[in-house]
């Protein structure tokens, strides 16, 4: 299963490299170096936990499905018309999923991860949050309730993530009737967007018509601004991932009714409790959201953060090349080496830790994968 991300890898880089090829030619380019190695950061984490939590990913679909299976038509699934079948269901229910992203404080603290960087190019669809799978996997029971085979739902699991990967650039302009039917890369730039007439629209993955339906379809009319209302302004991965989680926890901690410590998880993202409004009202504002985070960077500090990713890749492949036949333990070894090494990439493109003492850090996180590697425990 974890293979298949390494098949799938010449195809994102070669498109990557045409995009960026491209937007030179063209006098646009949108790509950033550093906005770039976060993305794909991002992504390779997202991996190595989704290793570490099989349970979320299939496993909780595998394990329901033997009961639902005396009802499936095995026949009917493994048809085309069956594919094609999941592929659309799968889409309604990950509809509903990426709305609660959006909607709900929890989920939103899972999701916007993907909507940190304020660039919009094929490497933001590389850039997930690996909590999302913790929490979403209960949008799709649906599927398994009507006997959909867990091949089957892989199967359209791919085809989605395949073709949400080409939605995310800026190079490709409205396609007509395209865009009234499928999730394209105009509706998705929409959705991509912090313009107060594009907040929470375009959820669908393959097709819009779910969002035309339920009223969450916008039409991209004025350029999109990218990012989230409340900007990261950091490279490092942990502050991505937690940033959110722990700002809900805080919220929790210091409202004083008890039923408002429960509802803040619930409620629209940036919904705060009656005795807790005045406080975020008295904070200074956030900074301009259409103002790139952007810390000049030498030329020795871009390429030890590409070469550090870089070697984080190799070694992260060679880990899903292994994974399914290593041990929990091994996993969450790998998965603590990896947070690490890419904290540290995020380090030296914020200017945080000299390059010598990276390169120190980062050859000893290296040698413990490399040794375990060698050994046979990842």
């Amino acid at each position: 299963m974890y293979r298949t991300i390494i098949y799938a890898i010449p195809f994102f880089a070669v498109l990557i490299a045409c995009e960026f090829a491209w937007g030179c030619i063209r006098g646009r380019n949108t790509y950033r170096l550093n906005d770039f190695i976060s993305n794909l950061s991002h992504g390779l984490l997202s991996q190595v936990v989704a290793v570490c939590t099989p349970f979320f990913q299939i496993g909780f679909y595998t394990m329901v499905f033997p009961f639902t299976a005396h009802w499936s038509n095995p026949d009917f699934w493994n048809s085309w018309i069956g594919v094609l079948t999941a592929v659309i269901l799968f889409d309604f229910c990950n509809y509903w999923v990426h709305r609660a992203g959006h909607e709900c404080a929890v989920f939103w603290a899972a999701h916007a991860v993907h909507h940190q960087s304020q660039d919009f190019n094929l490497s933001i669809a590389l850039r997930q949050g690996s909590a999302v799978a913790l929490l979403g996997w209960i949008f799709f029971l649906p599927m398994v309730l009507i006997g959909v085979p867990p091949k089957t739902f892989g199967i359209a699991a791919l085809v989605l993530l395949l073709y949400g990967y080409w939605v995310h650039t800026e190079h490709i302009g409205k396609l007509g009737w395209f865009d009234h039917v499928f999730s394209s890369p105009s509706n998705h730039r929409v959705h991509h967007a912090i313009n107060a007439e594009y907040l929470d629209r375009n959820y669908g993955a393959l097709l819009v018509v779910w969002d035309k339906l339920f009223g969450t379809f916008a039409e991209e009319r004025a350029a999109c601004v990218y990012g989230t209302l409340k900007p990261l302004g950091s490279w490092n991965p942990l502050s991505a991932l937690l940033g959110s989680y722990i700002s809900l926890a805080r919220t929790a901690w210091h409202t004083r009714r008890w039923s408002d410590k429960l509802r803040v998880w619930f409620k629209a993202p940036g919904w705060q409790p009656a005795d807790m409004a005045e406080r975020a009202a008295a904070q200074p504002p956030a900074a301009d959201a259409a103002r790139r985070y952007d810390p000049p960077l030498t030329h020795v500090q871009q390429w030890t953060a590409a070469a550090q990713l870089t070697l984080w890749l190799a070694a992260i492949l060679v880990f899903l090349w292994r994974a399914s036949a290593s041990a929990f333990g091994a996993n969450a070894t790998m998965l603590g080496l990896t947070v690490a090494g890419l904290w540290l990439t995020g380090a030296v493109l914020e200017s945080t830790v000299r390059v010598r003492w990276a390169w120190c850090v980062q050859a000893i996180l290296l040698s413990l994968v490399a040794t375990c590697v060698t050994q046979g425990t990842l």
